[in-house]
């Protein structure tokens, strides 16, 4: 059988003014995964639109979409394309979970939710010759799922080709976020057999590794036997965790003896008024300094990602932000317009309330404010939003922030990772077209490295803190 798979472009990415690296950072991992299911000999072409032109003269049986809000009309153009030549389409992810008739009009079969359990029976039912129009994912474990087929990655065209998933979904439940509504109808969170996902890691080559988590840290028993087992991998990685997690005892420091160098924190907002709104009682009453400086102390970088535009926000939200992360000494921080994805809690609320005044998914991106805010108006909040970045990566800034460090190597390590990520956009651009991004990689992980050098150095003190002390880092 001949099977194509597409990633089509976000609407961003097909701009003159996108950042590219943005775009060569992770390959397809959902697609590869789902192409372990397929047999050895079907012929799978695995296509990925933001580093690749596409290939549309070809005549697949089989067409394989994922969908995300902002690609949705560009994968729904795709669908219709292939469906004309004959193909069978089915298409799934995100957007079509949470708008299935609207999918609908453009495949064969469509996908509701993760695609573990429903990927084996439908290829069963396609081969068959009778394929069902809707599969919806009910049984959710990643136990004994195959290995993902990373020999159909085109690894050269990625910064970050070793990206990884060891589990699924997130025990939280946040107002703006999709995950509810993908998971919907089964467990919305659950993880890798450890053993599994160790194996999973050993298979990649070179030192760096990616997780693409939602919240790595999230199960801690799983976690804290995932970061046993990779002690003596000589693995250096980044991933993602809550505030509550950096403050609890125990688990952060078997990360950083793991390898761990940088961490993507969800702070979202500095008022905890907001963090009720949104029901992210995960950071509510946390000490965000606190859990900055245990990074700090750890040698672990800081991405902070901050939301724009709760009801709570008022046009002083932009500068009180983005004063703070660079006071912090954070290193990257992404911002985001509050965007009401459909199938979520927000979009419901905000759909009742009448704020809603955008429908075109190409503007779901968190660049754009798609309802009315309540403290300020939408010019406001978009010019903010756009503000907050030119602020933050000012080199005054980037310089101020690197300055909170106390040693110098660390301001160095500092103003090396952030001015490259912001300040080198024609380096990129050049790298990026002639093909050769994933040649930084060594680089990559040579300064992740030197981020946790101190913590090695003094890795024996720090774990012979005594209970009382790791009682007190909770406040």
């Amino acid at each position: 059988m001949k099977v194509k798979m597409i990633l089509p472009a976000l609407t961003e990415a097909l701009s003159p003014f996108w950042r590219p690296i943005k775009y060569h950072l992770f390959p397809p991992l959902g697609l590869a995964a789902i192409a372990s299911f397929f047999d050895e000999n079907d012929d799978i072409d695995l296509q990925d639109e933001h580093v690749e032109r596409l290939c549309l003269d070809d005549d697949p049986d089989l067409v394989v979409i994922q969908v995300y809000i902002t690609s949705a009309y560009r994968a729904y153009e795709l669908a219709d394309h292939y469906r004309h030549k004959g193909a069978y389409v089915v298409l799934g992810g995100l957007h079509v979970t949470a708008l299935p008739e609207e999918a609908a009009h453009h495949a064969d079969t469509i996908f509701l939710g993760p695609g573990e359990d429903t990927w084996p029976q439908f290829l069963a039912d396609f081969r068959a010759g009778h394929p069902a129009t809707v599969y919806q994912s009910k049984s959710r474990t990643l136990a004994g799922v195959p290995p993902i087929r990373r020999d159909l990655i085109k690894r050269h065209h990625y910064l970050v080709p070793n990206s990884i998933v060891v589990s699924r979904g997130c025990p939280h439940h946040c107002d703006f976020c999709y995950k509810d509504a993908f998971y919907k109808g089964g467990k919305s969170f659950y993880t890798q057999p450890v053993d599994e996902a160790l194996a999973e890691i050993d298979r990649l080559p070179g030192k760096h590794l990616y997780f693409l988590d939602d919240h790595l840290f999230a199960h801690a028993e799983f976690a804290a036997e995932l970061f046993e087992g990779m002690k003596g991998m000589g693995r250096v990685w980044q991933a993602a965790a809550t505030v509550e997690a950096i403050l609890r005892p125990g688990l952060l420091e078997k990360a950083v003896a793991a390898g761990l160098r940088s961490l993507f924190v969800g702070f979202e907002t500095l008022n905890p008024h907001s963090l009720k709104e949104q029901h992210k009682y995960q950071n509510l009453n946390r000490d965000y300094n606190l859990a900055i400086q245990r990074l700090r102390d750890h040698g672990v970088m800081v991405n902070g990602s901050f939301v724009y535009g709760m009801d709570n926000d008022d046009e002083t939200v932009f500068d009180r932000t983005v004063e703070w992360a660079i006071n912090q000494g954070i290193e990257t921080a992404t911002f985001h317009i509050l965007t009401p994805y459909p199938g979520t809690p927000l979009y419901t609320r905000m759909r009742e309330q009448q704020r809603i005044i955008d429908h075109n998914w190409d503007r779901y991106d968190t660049r754009h404010a798609v309802y009315r805010p309540v403290n300020m108006s939408l010019e406001t909040l978009e010019a903010g939003y756009w503000r907050s970045y030119q602020e933050f990566y000012r080199w005054s800034s980037i310089v101020r922030g690197a300055w909170t460090k106390e040693h110098f190597a660390d301001r160095m390590r500092h103003l090396l990772y952030t001015g490259a990520w912001k300040k080198a956009e024609p380096c990129w651009d050049l790298l990026i077209r002639a093909k050769q991004v994933n040649h930084l990689l060594p680089v990559l992980e040579r300064v992740l490295a030197s981020f946790g050098h101190r913590w090695t150095d003094q890795e024996g003190r720090n774990e012979a803190r005594s209970p009382l002390q790791e009682r007190s880092l909770l406040g």
